[in-house]
């Protein structure tokens, strides 16, 4: 991961409530209590709330999860929103 996208990754999990990692490419800061809960009902198991992990745990985790990921992996940010769901790319795919 380059160093501009560690700082990108930090400055999101800052606010984040939790983090999820679908062990393969996809990878999600999740920004309020509502995502958390509708990921972990997606049955993702590498999960971390801010209630386990401090912000900088948490983009560490993110960095190692990143090199363990498949070559298709991304980081998303998420957010409720009324009239959806608001995603912000933080890392692109790179195909």
């Amino acid at each position: 991961m380059e160093s501009h996208d560690k700082e990108k990754v930090r400055s999101f999990t800052q606010l984040a409530d939790s983090i999820a990692w679908d062990t393969c490419h996809k990878i999600y800061i999740l920004m309020d209590e509502q995502q958390t809960e509708q990921t972990r009902s997606y049955g993702y198991e590498k999960m971390y709330t801010s209630a386990e992990m401090d912000p900088k745990q948490m983009a560490d985790t993110i960095e190692e999860w990143f090199d363990d990921s498949c070559s298709l992996r991304m980081v998303d940010a998420v957010l409720s929103h009324p009239n959806g769901d608001k995603f912000t790319c933080v890392i692109e795919q790179d195909f």
